[in-house]
């Protein structure tokens, strides 16, 4: 008997049950299409699967796609309260390694092609957290998933406006 909640549960559910994103594509919107039915921790993904989805975008980015069932599953070892509060900001860079991509944690996304970032949504520790998956072309930021229910792209001109004077909690330059 599987637990509800528990990893292997939420593999057979997004396996079996849940309709899979498209192989190979960004992902925007947790709310909206086919990931929002998927599972992570205790909670569908549509509320605390931001981490996930950020190092499936950036593992598309650099030509390495993955089921994201798959990526799922694996980061389900770094949630945290059972997957409540999504997934330990500090380990996303395990996952990063797990599936062959390159990265380094860095204290400012000035100089990063690609970046993943976490940060507060509004106070520190009195407020969810949010990570995006961020590629800078033409002098402009694309943010992948910038909101849950936006299932477009977003364009910032800097970190700063992404940001929005919100405390930044990690960045993971992607190379």
């Amino acid at each position: 008997m599987l637990i509800k909640g528990s990893r292997r549960y939420n593999l057979r559910h997004n396996s079996e049950r849940a309709e899979q994103p498209e192989f190979g594509k960004m992902i925007n919107g947790q709310a909206k299409g086919r990931v929002s039915s998927l599972r992570y921790g205790i909670c569908p993904m549509s509320f605390n699967g931001c981490e996930v989805i950020a190092v499936h975008n950036a593992l598309v980015y650099l030509g390495k796609p993955q089921p994201l069932k798959d990526v799922a599953f694996y980061m389900e070892r770094f949630r945290i309260l059972m997957g409540f509060f999504g997934c330990n900001a500090f380990r996303l860079g395990k996952a990063l390694e797990h599936f062959g991509a390159g990265y380094d944690r860095v204290s400012s996304a000035e100089d990063a092609n690609a970046f993943i970032m976490t940060f507060w949504t509004r106070r520190p520790f009195l407020s969810m957290i949010h990570t995006v998956f961020c590629v800078r072309e033409a002098g402009v930021i694309k943010v992948y998933n910038r909101y849950n229910n936006v299932c477009t792209t977003e364009i910032c001109r800097s970190v700063e406006e992404l940001a929005k004077k919100r405390c930044i909690i990690a960045i993971y330059k992607i190379s």
